[in-house]
């Protein structure tokens, strides 16, 4: 038998690859706000960024009452990350085209919907 939520922890486990495959394909420079600044502070706020987003999402998948809710929310933001890559895809700074970035993106997707949809 599978761990609970087995599918979502694979999916986040995609979308930290892709974050450290982010730092690569310098995606500070497809960010509206972050695309207008100097390429050194865009990287270091894309960065900066990360620390609390990375703290609380730990913090919250360890709050064991309100966990499966956060699971569920992060779950739907893997489906609308992709769709959001895929706007994107045309942008002429975005530098995701090769398999391998395609593979965390998607894969964190697949992986949240199916977690989405099949876990009670």
């Amino acid at each position: 038998m599978m761990p609970s939520h087995f599918c979502f922890y694979l999916a986040l486990s995609f979308l930290l690859v892709h974050e450290m495959d982010a730092v690569r394909c310098k995606e500070w420079r497809i960010f509206p706000l972050l695309s207008l600044l100097e390429e050194k502070m865009g990287y270091q706020i894309f960065m900066l960024a990360h620390l609390p987003i990375f703290g609380i999402l730990l913090w919250a998948l360890m709050e064991k009452e309100h966990s499966v809710y956060w699971i569920q929310g992060l779950n739907a933001f893997f489906i609308i990350h992709l769709i959001a890559h895929v706007l994107y895809l045309h942008h002429p700074k975005n530098e995701f085209k090769d398999w391998m970035s395609w593979l965390w993106i998607i894969g964190a997707a697949l992986f949240g919907g199916i977690d989405l949809f099949l876990t009670p």
